[in-house]
């Protein structure tokens, strides 16, 4: 099949013709095999029959870059944003839009009659703890006419989770795998004094040495005062620690650039960046190239001011850059758009910068293999590290794409058999996360009777797993019973039997389980009335997506009633983030707001707002500090003056950004609340105009 003049992998020709046939998909295949392809022409054919489609993703820089390319293929006029703090022409016939949104609109009833395709980018995102749920109900919700176009990563269960695709959606859902890269990758490890080695031969030099003590970890570099930079100079052990500069010197001799080096911290991204910026002293970039990009500083400086130092511009003209969630988004821009067009060589970055954003580079360093997941520091997962190997890799331009791992002999024994799971690539089951915010409760509530929401809840894909769980417990049980190997069970099989079928029987209805329990939660605290009739917190609840309990509270305690626009604004931006625990933002706070803190503070620890978080198992947030902050912004402040007043060891910039456009999100949500009160929502409107300005407007 040829598309866009191009000959199709048999996969996606399979996918399309299936699409063809108005069946959905679930397509699996390696980052960077070109999945994407398949939902550009689902795109494409619903603007040729003339109807609608929707593109979702779980971040939005993966939304934001999909708007984009989508601009440049079909025109502006075609192509509308909407993620929260961003509305772009929302009436286009292709629309970007992350999850949540879309989960919105479902749950609000919006008509999507002339929806032809959703395509679902990162499905395998639907076991993510925080927003899996949004997933789940996204492919519950939506009417059984609408296509799916599910895009995914390697999954060991993925004829079990098509199997529940095709149960939610009542449609058959084809499954679609690819196991073969486009570009195949080479592994190799990465020691100082030893360079670059293939697994066998690494493996020889760990025996050689036998097992060393785990080497000092000494300093490197100096301090650079405001946080960037701080490196760390080696002690010279008997097995130093493989520095990045280590990775850059071997991986350009072999002329593998560009390099892109995974971290797993923001600090560590930029302190790497600048150490190899002044340590190593050959320049990545001809003089044609750094002109390029002196051209590109020169006219985005009046933009950003001091965000962009002259650490920041040589760092840039050497072909060097770092990019994590934090950054200015300005600069965060500059950097992608630099990387796109082979002006940055060597790329210090976080997770962030593998999840589905299309930018493969030559060769991927990882500088450890082992990443904190919220509880505790862990291996990362299979899927995890494809994510970012397969970055490995130019298609059109390289035969193999290289991935490196930087290793000493002290670190090889423990992580061996990690490392021997991602060659083998043994990828982790998707496993549900479902887990029903308060929103969708009462949601769910106002629109379904009784048996229609338990018809829902009992979709979910934890609910299928539980069952089938269930049923092979329950099959457990009476091989037990009937007794092993012939002869008869023992009262400990018995026993065992028992427990079997007791555990299946409490799984067969803890999905339901656990709407009731939120339900009569919402009862007890007088949200809710008899028959479930909504009282004034449930009517605000179903307004409210983030800090759902604490902002209800906040309302209904009248705290917010009288406050100017700006304080208003601070005190939502102290429930939309927080900053990092070394961080510190210095600004003069009023006796009044000083009061008024002190009295959310209290509202914050109280037990209807405490027990929410033990049935959702999900904190909230409550910054006070950052309150002065949001209050400068609405007061008209520039980010640049915002940031001068900031204390933290890393560039903070595009956290707050995203801080200030989250509280902006919530205004527009408080003012839906308010909407038999005009005056409130008229003020609340205010607010989100005042905001909607400079970074906070930019599509980063």
């Amino acid at each position: 099949m040829q598309y866009r003049g191009l000959t199709l992998d048999p996969f996606q020709s399979q996918a399309i013709e299936h699409l063809q046939q108005g069946r959905s998909v679930l397509v699996a295949a390696p980052t960077g095999t070109g999945k994407t392809i398949i939902a550009d022409w689902i795109v494409e054919e619903a603007m040729r029959t003339g109807k609608r489609v929707v593109y979702t993703a779980p971040i939005k820089a993966l939304s934001n870059q999909k708007y984009r390319d989508y601009v440049r293929l079909y025109g502006e006029q075609n192509v509308g944003l909407v993620t929260g703090d961003l509305v772009i022409r929302r009436n286009a016939p292709c629309l970007v839009m992350t999850t949540e949104i879309l989960r919105n609109m479902l749950l609000a009833g919006e008509a999507v009659d002339d929806l032809l395709a959703v395509v679902v980018d990162e499905i395998h995102f639907l076991d993510d703890r925080e927003r899996g749920t949004v997933w789940e109900e996204v492919l519950i919700y939506l009417p059984q006419h609408v296509l799916i176009v599910a895009l995914s990563a390697t999954l060991p269960n993925l004829t079990e989770f098509a199997a529940w695709l095709t149960h939610v959606r009542q449609r058959p859902v084809e499954v679609v795998i690819e196991t073969r890269r486009a570009v195949p990758l080479d592994f190799w490890f990465l020691t100082r004094g030893r360079g670059l080695q293939r697994t066998e031969e690494f493996e020889d030099f760990v025996r050689s040495v036998g097992s060393p003590a785990p080497a000092p970890r000494g300093r490197f570099g100096r301090d650079r005062g405001r946080g960037r930079g701080r490196g760390e100079r080696s002690e010279q052990p008997d097995f130093p620690r493989t520095h990045p500069i280590d990775a850059l010197k071997a991986i350009r001799q072999r002329e593998w650039l560009p390099m892109m080096y995974f971290v797993f911290s923001r600090k560590d991204a930029e302190r790497f960046a600048v150490i190899c910026s002044e340590r190593y002293r050959a320049d990545l970039l001809d003089a044609e190239a750094q002109q390029k990009v002196r051209e590109r500083l020169d006219a985005i400086q009046p933009i950003v001011g001091r965000a962009l130092d002259r650490e920041l511009r040589d760092m840039y003209m050497r072909g060097i850059a770092f990019h994590h969630a934090g950054l200015h988004v300005h600069l965060k821009a500059l950097v992608e758009e630099l990387y796109e067009e082979r002006l940055v060589k060597l790329l210090f970055c976080t997770s962030t910068f593998a999840l589905g954003i299309n930018m493969p580079a030559r060769t991927v360093v990882f500088h450890g293999l082992e990443k904190f997941d919220g509880e505790d520091v862990k291996p990362l997962p299979t899927r995890g590290f494809m994510q970012k190997a397969g970055r490995a890799g130019r298609r059109g331009l390289d035969e193999v794409g290289h991935v490196v791992l930087r290793m000493d002999p002290d670190e090889y024994t423990a992580l061996k058999p990690v490392i021997l799971r991602y060659r083998k690539q043994v990828y982790e089951p998707v496993r549900s996360s479902f887990n029903l915010s308060f929103n969708s409760i009462v949601n769910l509530l106002e629109r379904h009777g009784i048996d229609a929401i338990r018809t829902i809840v009992d979709r979910s894909f934890l609910a299928w797993q539980l069952r089938h769980d269930a049923e092979r417990q329950v099959g457990r049980a009476a091989a037990l019973e009937r007794g092993l190997d012939g002869e008869a069970p023992t009262k400990t099989d018995l026993k065992e039997a028992r427990r079997l079928r007791a555990r299946a029987a409490a799984a067969e209805d803890a999905t339901w389980l656990q709407f009731l329990e939120r339900r009569n939660y919402l009862r007890d605290i007088g949200y809710l009335g008899p028959d479930d009739v909504f009282r004034a917190g449930s009517k605000i609840l179903a307004h409210l997506q983030i800090a759902e309990i604490l902002m209800t509270e906040f309302v209904l305690s009248g705290e917010l009633e009288g406050l100017d626009n700006a304080t208003l604004f601070g005190v939502l931006c102290g429930v939309c983030g927080d900053l990092p625990r070394a961080a510190s933002f210095d600004a003069p706070i009023g006796r009044k707001t000083r009061e008024l803190l002190t009295r959310l503070g209290a509202i914050r620890m109280s037990k209807i707002v405490t027990d929410a978080e033990r049935l959702t198992k999900q904190p909230y947030l409550w910054s006070p500090e950052l309150v002065a902050l949001g209050q400068m912004w609405a007061e008209g402040k520039s980010l640049e003056s915002i940031m001068s007043m900031l204390h933290a060891q890393t560039d903070l910039s595009g956290t707050i950004v995203s801080h200030l456009r989250r509280a902006k999100d919530l205004a527009g949500q408080l003012a839906n609340a308010y909407h038999d009160i005009p005056e409130r929502k008229r003020q609340l409107l205010d607010i989100v105009r005042l905001v909607s300005r400079d970074e906070v407007e930019v599509i980063d």
